[in-house]
């Protein structure tokens, strides 16, 4: 017959783990009080070991059948593992020993939150706010159901709500901006931010994420001033030294936005991104060589970091080290094909080497991912008017303004084609609408084709729009 000892260190949860280990170790039955086994549970769940954590919860079960909260851990450890179905056999079980528990309607709400079974989330959340204390958490996931459906209107309201419960809930301050950020609705957010640091100054959160919605709308001097608030509360706020960087940029502030961006190596480890973006900022004061050094930081960090290897391009780009460069943009557009700035920065270095036939190839790839860019349709047809080729450089044009219809540039560049090829009444109908988008620009038909200032045409025709 088996000894049975009797043991009760609820309050010593470590020596509750040791003994149990103990009992495992000799094949023995110890007796535990329901404390000492909650501890025994948490302690392997913290230990990312479920499968020991379910054998305890089996052992809590057999000695304290009665007891629901070891039902909610098994289901819980069932979760965590995928066995849904399980997971809803033993909460069914505790509901029916304590079916005021809150927290078996929390767990098999989030369960089909997961299996996207919102509706019956919601009815299971909505029944734990009936019988939980405190009711703010459940709120927020309530929230997380709305957004799973893609309802952020009702995500607000919920997110709203806990936070008048718990305005110290820095996750439903973080989701309450992705929303505000989802629905394009920066406006509201700040408004809210507001009123939030009206009746809590000192919420670094709040701050931070007024200074992210200022940040969005391009008031870039608020967000500073924001970020400023978030770093005094917080002074080990990394994220918000790095995003204050970011806003500096934006003002092309870029020695400032250095010191700032340095200032996050004091409260996490240097990561890619940030060395990426000091080098971005080395680059537009043209200190090339620092800027590489950062570059080639951040892709030894991170060998994927396409940015970096562009960033290395461009510095050898800026030396006239075309050649050189072409291999980092090739990089670049390896980990990123999709990107029409790297593929325009090889269609340019293709095209100073001399390389025409892969220039024009790259450009192809640049319009077909970014058919908005002005400046690479003009580019392009330059590089096919360059090579005697008039037809294809305006028939490129002709799609450049099927893209922009509004692009006074593109209407006088076909002007200037157009008279090229001796095609001088269409060319006089492309000048016409190039006047009435921007008359101010006339000058750019001249700086491609000087001799039509001498033509007393299209001089009398620009008259008409320049007094």
């Amino acid at each position: 017959m088996e000894e049975e000892f009797y043991f009760d260190f609820s309050d010593d949860a470590q020596r509750s783990v040791e003994r149990y280990e103990e009992m495992i170790r000799n094949q023995d039955q110890y007796f535990f009080d329901a404390q000492a086994f909650e501890n025994i549970i948490d302690y392997y769940i913290d230990k990312n070991d479920p499968v020991k954590a379910l054998q305890v919860v089996e052992y809590a079960i057999s000695q304290h059948p009665y007891a629901s909260v070891f039902l909610v851990k098994q289901a819980q450890l069932f979760y965590v593992t995928d066995q849904f179905e399980r997971a809803f056999l033993s909460l069914q079980k505790a509901e029916m020993l304590e079916a005021s528990d809150a927290d078996i309607y929390v767990l098999r709400g989030n369960i089909f939150n997961t299996l996207e079974r919102y509706s019956e989330a919601l009815e299971n959340f909505q029944k734990a706010l009936e019988f939980a204390e405190t009711t703010d958490e459940i709120l927020l996931q309530i929230a997380y159901v709305y957004q799973n459906m893609l309802d952020y209107e009702n995500a607000i309201v919920y997110i709203k709500q806990s936070l008048e419960q718990n305005m110290e809930n820095k996750d439903g301050l973080y989701e309450l901006a992705f929303c505000y950020d989802i629905l394009d609705k920066q406006e509201e957010s700040i408004k809210f931010y507001q009123e939030y640091i009206d009746n809590d100054p000192y919420s670094y959160a709040a701050w931070y994420n007024l200074a992210n919605s200022y940040h969005k709308l391009e008031l870039y001097e608020k967000a500073i001033d924001a970020y400023d608030y978030a770093i005094l509360i917080k002074d080990s706020f990394a994220s918000a030294y790095y995003n204050k960087g970011n806003a500096l940029v934006q003002l092309d502030r870029f020695a400032e936005a250095i010191e700032v961006y340095r200032q996050t190596f004091e409260y996490e480890k240097p990561n890619a991104d940030t060395y990426c973006a000091i080098g971005e900022c080395y680059e537009k004061l043209e200190k090339m060589d620092e800027a590489r050094s950062y570059y080639k930081k951040s892709v030894k960090m991170d060998p994927n970091m396409a940015d970096a290897w562009f960033g290395i391009g461009v510095t050898l780009n800026f030396e006239e080290r075309y050649f050189e460069s072409l291999h980092f943009y090739k990089k670049a557009v390896e980990l990123d094909a999709e990107n029409p700035d790297f593929w325009f920065a090889i269609a340019d270095a293709n095209y100073k080497l001399g390389q025409i036939e892969q220039s024009v190839e790259a450009y192809y790839k640049v319009l077909e991912y970014n058919p908005l860019d002005v400046e690479a349709w003009l580019d392009f047809s330059t590089v096919l008017y360059e090579q005697g080729k008039l037809l294809e450089a305006s028939e490129a044009i002709a799609d450049a303004i099927k893209n922009n219809p509004d692009s006074a540039e593109l209407y006088y560049r076909m002007v200037a084609y157009l008279f090229a090829m001796g095609e001088k009444n269409e060319a006089m109908v492309y000048l016409e609408t190039a006047l009435s988008a921007d008359p101010e620009k006339h000058h750019i038909l001249f700086e491609y084709l000087p001799q039509l200032q001498e033509n007393a045409s299209v001089l009398q025709v620009i008259s008409r729009y320049i007094k």
